[in-house]
């Protein structure tokens, strides 16, 4: 009999430590544009990976997907202590995990995903307890700095370089990273930016040019100057003085 009950009981023992395992953990992550919205679907998503902060090991990735979010609500209402700024639509990853103890858990988050030039990477670490879903509110929310920068206009992989230099059209995208527009005297205000192209070469850093606001929402256009043949870097950045919010997307110049 004692042996009997023994078994029944280490039988328990094992059932109730597997329904433990079964507990769903639901972890909600959004993601933020510094001074703006979250970013989704519309901007390729922002990938976002947990780890056990100890161990180094995986416990779910994926895309944050949804909308980024109410304007009004998240931008120009007034925010009291624990109000919710999203809603049912705006972008979220969510994972349901199965811990047995108290984990330490990293989240990080990389994006937007479009233009990958703009992309940048943030992480934030949190312990997490088994059964204790940490998904009220907003969930866990990372923010992530910068402006989205793409060309409208590809740069000439192959110009010439006549003896008086060239002067080549630049023509770019700029939004925050949630792919909120920019627009003069708009809720985000293109003439409260700073919109410029600067060249690298041979580790040489060349001036800055300005970019103007060209007429069309998030988009800015100008001309840089080179004067020799070689390879170059173009750096394309956004500024804002106002909070010290900054983007910047290289790419590649060619100059014979």
């Amino acid at each position: 009999m004692k042996t009997a009950s023994a078994v029944l009981f280490a039988f328990v023992a094992l059932v109730c430590a597997r329904a433990a395992l079964a507990e769903p953990t639901e972890v909600v992550i959004r993601v933020l544009a510094k001074d703006a919205k979250f970013i989704g679907t519309e901007m390729g998503g922002a990938q976002v990976t947990l780890r056990d902060a100890d161990s180094g090991k995986i416990l779910a990735e994926g895309l944050t997907a949804g909308g980024t979010g109410n304007t009004p609500k998240i931008m120009t209402d007034g925010h009291a202590r624990r109000d919710v700024l999203a809603d049912d639509k705006s972008a979220k990853f969510s994972a349901v995990l199965d811990i047995q103890k108290p984990t330490r858990i990293t989240a990080t988050a990389t994006g937007p995903m479009v233009p990958k030039a703009s992309a940048v990477t943030v992480s934030s670490t949190q312990w997490v307890l088994p059964g204790k879903p940490v998904n009220g509110g907003d969930g866990w929310v990372l923010e992530i700095a910068g402006f989205a920068i793409d060309l409208l206009e590809p740069l000439p992989t192959n110009a010439r370089v006549a003896g008086a230099g060239l002067k080549i059209p630049l023509k770019a995208k700029v939004t925050m990273q949630c792919g909120c527009p920019i627009t003069p005297a708009g809720l985000w205000d293109a003439n409260k930016f700073q919109v410029a192209a600067m060249l690298e070469r041979n580790g040489k850093v060349y001036p800055a040019t300005a970019l103007t606001y060209a007429g069309q929402a998030s988009t800015f256009s100008g001309e840089i100057a080179v004067t020799e043949a070689g390879e170059y870097t173009v750096d394309v950045y956004a500024y804002d003085p106002a909070n010290g919010n900054t983007g910047v997307a290289k790419f590649k110049l060619t100059a014979n």
